[in-house]
């Protein structure tokens, strides 16, 4: 634990702006001093106190609520004091500089600072505390983060179930069963002529594929839960007027592009969230791609340019098509150039959908034998399946019981998690298993678990995981 995680520290609770009610937070090893200067009457713990919050004068700044939380019954495990007044910015900051110049007076009895040390808080230190406490796990931690930011009803609802334990659960399960398994092995080490009879006769093959069944299982859930939490970013591309402003605008359900049979209308990307079954898609927008030299309009050679920089980064990709144009060798012959610049890794994962547009401008546009999507961005035909067809690109499914909300740094951590128990895997069904290595191969795979949850965490990792929370939290 780091030196600064011993100090007292003190943030305004609440979004900034106005509002009815208002929070200021601190927590610290003792607040009773502080709680004495600020609030004229006693506060019982766990109880809400109605009453004035005074200045040095004992004049009240406001009149709220006080809650005194006291350790280890809190949130950060330590004390806690929370302040709920009107929620007008001027009146926070007073309350908030009012603890600090509370805190650092000077007690004439004791010849002590009231509550030494006290100091801001870093962005989701109230957490980090909660965290180093054990009041929660790593997991549950960053839920909370995931909760406030969840951008839909199945997002939050997917931290919520990470926040009340469930993900956790089912790593720290699987982590047992590796640690039994890992056990049992080491305890035949020192027995080598009889090692592998005792491994069969005690089933560590069954339990090998009952921790590889498991793993798989966590990690189908993992990356559903990583697709809730962040989303997948679509770039739809194509040449000029083929529609794909039209068809962002048709996704979206609003006016968010302009569109003209002008070639080269869009110079830059839009782009617009919206939600399938509760995944946020993050669609793009581009500017119509064709050959630079095509054009003499430097702000649309840069667009175009900037359209390549979006595909590059993007989870899926629509290869916008017009259906009025099939037959046209020039057209054609634009459409193969794009597709030859298309992300060999997106290619290969099968991340690129080809969809043909103007469906209601073709008359024989849906039996067109011609692979891919058919749809109108006019009238909307075709618009389901493309939905559903974008949450199948990216491995999307229903799980019966839910999803927990998840991370890539989870989903990287079960993946190595994978490769030393397939590396395990590989060693017992070899001709000659080597116990040791099958040993080792164990506790790697527990130790990258346990980094899930945050057993063996680096400091640096939790620095970057909680400078990501708002200030308060």
């Amino acid at each position: 634990m780091l030196p600064r995680h011993h100090d007292p520290i003190v943030a305004i609770a609440t979004a900034p702006g106005r509002a009815a009610v208002g929070i200021v937070r601190v927590s610290g090893r003792d607040l009773r001093p502080l709680i004495a200067a600020l609030c004229p009457r006693p506060l019982a713990p766990r109880h809400a106190t109605y009453g004035p919050f005074i200045d040095a004068q004992g004049t009240p700044i406001d009149h709220g609520l006080a809650l005194h939380f006291a350790a280890p019954q809190s949130y950060t495990g330590e004390d806690v004091l929370e302040l709920q007044a009107h929620g007008g910015p001027v009146v926070l900051q007073l309350l908030l500089a009012r603890c600090l110049e509370a805190a650092a007076a000077v007690d004439m009895s004791t010849g002590r600072a009231t509550l030494p040390g006290l100091r801001l808080a870093l962005p989701g230190e109230f957490t980090e505390r909660a965290y180093l406490n054990d009041k929660l796990d790593l997991v549950q931690a960053e839920a909370v983060s995931d909760l406030i930011d969840a951008s839909t009803e199945a997002a939050a609802r997917s931290a919520t179930r990470s926040l009340s334990g469930g993900f956790s659960a089912e790593i720290c399960a699987l982590e047992e069963q590796l640690m039994r398994l890992r056990m049992l092995v080491e305890a035949t080490l020192d027995f080598p002529e009889e090692d592998i009879d005792f491994l069969q006769q005690a089933d560590a093959r069954g339990q090998l594929v009952a921790i590889t069944d498991r793993l798989r299982r966590i990690e189908d859930t993992t990356r559903q839960g990583a697709l809730l939490r962040d989303g997948i970013t679509v770039v739809i591309l194509g040449q000029p007027n083929v529609g794909k402003s039209s068809l962002l605008n048709a996704l979206a359900g609003a006016e968010l592009a302009i569109v003209t049979p002008i070639a080269g209308t869009t110079r830059d990307k839009v782009s617009q969230t919206i939600q399938i079954e509760g995944v946020p898609v993050h669609v793009i927008d581009t500017a119509g791609l064709r050959n630079p030299a095509d054009t003499d309009d430097p702000i649309e050679r840069i667009g175009i340019e900037r359209s390549w920089r979006e595909i590059e980064a993007a989870d899926a990709l629509l290869f916008l098509h017009d259906l009025t144009q099939q037959g046209d060798a020039h057209h054609a012959a634009a459409d193969a150039a794009i597709r030859q610049r298309l992300p060999t890794v997106l290619v290969t994962a099968q991340r690129v959908l080809e969809v043909y547009n103007k469906v209601d401008l073709h008359p024989g546009g849906h039996a067109d034998q011609t692979p891919g999507l058919r749809l109108s961005a006019a009238t909307g035909a075709g618009l389901d399946a493309l939905r559903q067809r974008l949450l199948h690109m990216v491995g999307w499914h229903e799980h019966p019981e839910g999803v927990y909300t998840a991370r890539a740094r989870h989903v990287a951590a079960l993946a190595q998690t994978r490769a030393h128990v397939d590396a395990a895997t590989a060693q017992w069904h070899s001709h000659h298993p080597a116990l040791d290595l099958l040993a080792e191969e164990l506790r790697l795979a527990q130790r990258a678990l346990g980094e899930i949850v945050g057993q063996a965490t680096p400091d640096d990792l939790l620095g970057e995981i909680f400078r990501r929370f708002c200030i308060g939290k």
